[in-house]
């Protein structure tokens, strides 16, 4: 296995090389070890899917930071390649909140997370502007005193949460990147516009969110060519294997019949993915 600092200098180079990479987004340790198996060169967790597989709602701090480390550090183990962790608004409140958790991130065996400007409450989805900013300065300063380079990523939530500001989502971007940002995060861009609008506003990596509903259906090399440097997908992998598994239970108890394991995979090809 790859000592953590080697993994940290494989990822950070990844966000700075000249195409774009995607990463993947597992949500335990078995879809990590596919994932590996298959050709990506980065994972990252998915707070969401994690959610889904213990049987909680997503975006309701019902997964707590301990639960959302440990479910990382089992993916870290199950696979050589970096991995980073979405780490949801910190677990806190506070700028010391974002800090902390940074540092247990990296003592989870991550090289990479994000935090977003997401409060929580559905009254006051996003923090107000200088309070978000202050947290991300502190999760920064944590990040930077750090032995190792961790790639810590701001999010700023506003699409996710039915506000289409370009000019304050640029703005706390940039906002982000000024108070030491290592990557820059908007989940929930619509159109190719604004995803080059936003890269071409910020000089740091940028990440874009595909695998939405209604999302534009870009390409790798096209998101390339507007300037997007890491693409990720959420909790769409652990989307579509629920809904294939959504699908084969309901046949099963409505038609009575098994025809969803003509497309299944044959357990062996399933058992050489874990070796």
């Amino acid at each position: 296995m790859l000592a953590q600092a080697e993994k940290a200098a494989i990822f950070q180079a990844l966000h700075e090389g000249n195409r774009p990479f995607v990463i993947g987004n597992p949500w335990d340790a078995g879809s990590a070890r596919i994932l590996t198996s298959l050709k990506y060169e980065a994972l990252s967790t998915t707070s969401a899917g994690l959610a889904f597989a213990l049987g909680r709602k997503d975006g309701t701090a019902a997964v707590t930071r301990e639960e959302a480390l440990a479910n990382a550090r089992s993916i870290v183990e199950a696979t050589n390649l970096p991995v980073a962790a979405d780490l949801e608004n910190g677990y806190g409140h506070t700028p010391e909140d974002a800090a902390a958790t940074i540092r247990l991130a990296a003592g989870a065996g991550l090289v990479g997370g994000s935090i977003e400007d997401a409060t929580g409450n559905e009254t006051k989805p996003i923090y107000e502007f200088h309070h978000a900013v202050e947290r991300v300065a502190a999760a920064a300063e944590a990040a930077r005193a750090l032995s190792f380079p961790f790639m810590f990523v701001a999010r700023a939530e506003n699409y996710l949460h039915g506000r289409r500001d370009l000019d304050d989502t640029i703005r706390r971007l940039q906002a982000y990147e000024k108070a030491g940002a290592a990557v820059l995060y908007a989940p929930g861009l619509a159109t190719p516009d604004e995803i080059r609008t936003v890269c071409s506003s910020v000089t740091k990596p940028v990440n874009v969110l595909m695998g939405l509903k209604g999302a534009p259906r870009l390409t790798v090399a096209e998101l390339g060519e507007l300037g997007v440097r890491r693409i990720s997908i959420g909790s769409g992998f652990s989307r579509a294997a629920l809904t294939a598994f959504l699908h084969a239970a309901r046949e099963v108890i409505d038609e009575g019949t098994f025809s969803f394991a003509d497309e299944a995979m044959y357990l062996s090809q399933l058992t050489a993915m874990f070796s």
